[in-house]
């Protein structure tokens, strides 16, 4: 915006410099040439009064050369009668001019070579008709023509270097508001929720700070009253939590009742870490530092040691494959865990009792893709139910499931993909990158089958 308005200026500066400045230097040029013509017809009148009273030769030298043009004055005398032509200085007319002009009776120029004549008829005492030439240099008709043209020009380059000043202040004057304004933008997209911009400026940008700084409060308050309603439903769930873990001391020993306790002590903490993330008014997620995440290997023992309990209830058949190596990636413990109870909770959910399923973890150099399959009915569009994932939840689902599943695969800049598993259910993809590159999004599909294939049941 600023070097556009200083263009602006500029050109139409410059436009009304050369529309002023071209016909003043031409009036000038030509006031240069009247300036030496009119002394020329001075010189002239002044031997005017002598061609009046004498036409003797020596008397007119005498009064040309007082009249100081040098051999610029020539004075031509017709014959007459009683006496012969007379021609006094250099002449420099053509013999044709002086004719017309004699004929006319009146004054004319004529171009010669370095310069200009001026012919001036004047009558002499016997009514013939005498013609004073002077002579006009190139040098007197353009005497002070050059230096009235550099001033002209300079007069124009300080009116456009001043527009070019005024431009850029009342330029920054309205790009640093904007500037500011944009600043402000991004300061709050990046969670800087105190964010706010001076308001003024010119009067546009002035209104659009005040909307700005209206819109950041009005973001400040809805994010404080979700963080409240956040806090005030986990909070809700303490009272069932509380039931749930009196009624699991009567559960006796075994291994249900203590994973029951340890799901019910998860579940605590879980709505424990909501309650103060809401209350802190800290995002539940942050950016690892370097050697921080987990062992995913680990994490899905962990998890499928859990699951595999409730599936051998449900006459479930259950594999796991690729874990028999430590697998670290660049995810908190606590999140990767959330993503794969999300996805095995709704193979539970969504799939009758007796479907197998089976979790694979494949590494490479850049990635690691965990795959959670299952033997059920499948998803009969995919692209609706990442669609759910995402938050608008339908069909008995809330959505959340899946939407965890997405935010830990992105925010490694991987991402998670349906579909059809080889054990004919769905199957989910999720591709967590290690080194934070975008995630190659063609041609794995196949490779990951056909590596899972070859793997053998654990």
């Amino acid at each position: 915006m600023r070097w556009a308005l200083v263009k602006v200026c500029v050109a139409v500066t410059t436009m009304v410099v050369v529309a002023f400045a071209v016909p003043l230097g031409l009036v000038i040029k030509e006031m240069a040439r009247d300036r030496a013509f009119s002394n020329a017809e001075r010189e002239a009148a002044a031997v005017a009064p002598a061609l009046s009273i004498t036409t003797d030769r020596d008397q007119l030298e005498r009064v040309v050369a007082s009249a100081g043009s040098g051999d610029g004055m020539a004075v031509h005398i017709p014959a007459s009668d009683d006496a012969k032509a007379v021609d006094i200085g250099r002449q420099r007319a053509a013999a044709k001019d002086i004719a017309t002009t004699r004929g006319l009776g009146r004054a004319s120029t004529a171009e010669v070579p370095g310069g200009s004549i001026l012919l001036q008829p004047t009558a002499l005492s016997s009514g013939e008709i005498a013609v004073v030439e002077v002579y006009v240099p190139e040098s007197e008709v353009s005497n002070g023509v050059g230096t009235a043209w550099a001033v002209l020009a300079a007069v124009g380059v300080a009116l456009v270097v001043g527009s070019v000043a005024v431009a850029d202040r009342l330029g920054v004057r309205m790009v640093q508001p904007a500037q500011r304004l944009v600043e402000g933008a991004h300061e709050l997209g990046e969670g800087k929720l105190g964010a706010r911009v001076p308001e003024e400026g010119p009067t546009e940008l002035r209104l659009a700070a005040v909307a700005f700084n209206s819109m950041a409060d009005q973001v400040v308050q809805l994010l404080a009253n979700e963080r409240e309603l956040a806090a005030d439903l986990s909070h809700r769930l303490r009272t069932p939590l509380t039931v749930l873990r009196l009624n699991t001391a009567s559960l006796g020993d075994g291994p249900a009742a203590e994973q029951t306790r340890a799901a019910v002590a998860q579940l605590e903490r879980e709505v424990d870490t909501i309650i103060r993330t809401a209350r802190e008014a800290k995002p539940q997620t942050v950016a690892l530092g370097v050697g921080t995440g987990c062992d995913a290997s680990e994490v899905v023992r962990e998890r499928m040691d859990f699951w595999s309990a409730l599936a051998e209830d449900e006459g479930r058949k259950v594999r796991v494959a690729g874990v028999d190596r430590p697998v670290r990636i660049p995810v908190a413990r606590a999140d990767l865990v959330a993503a794969l109870d999300a996805l095995l909770g709704n193979v539970f959910r969504h799939t009758p009792e007796g479907t197998a399923f089976a979790v694979d973890v494949h590494t490479s150099d850049d990635a690691v893709i965990v795959l959670v399959s299952d033997a059920g009915p499948g998803i009969v569009d995919p692209e609706s139910a990442m669609a759910r994932g995402r938050g608008s939840g339908s069909d008995g689902s809330t959505g959340l499931g899946l939407d965890i599943v997405r935010r830990l695969a992105e925010s490694t800049g991987g991402d998670v993909r349906l579909g059809s598993s080889v054990l004919g259910g769905t199957e989910v993809r999720i591709w967590i990158q290690l080194d934070g590159r975008a995630p190659v999004r063609r041609g794995h599909r196949g490779s990951v089958r056909r590596r899972r294939r070859s793997v053998g049941a654990s």
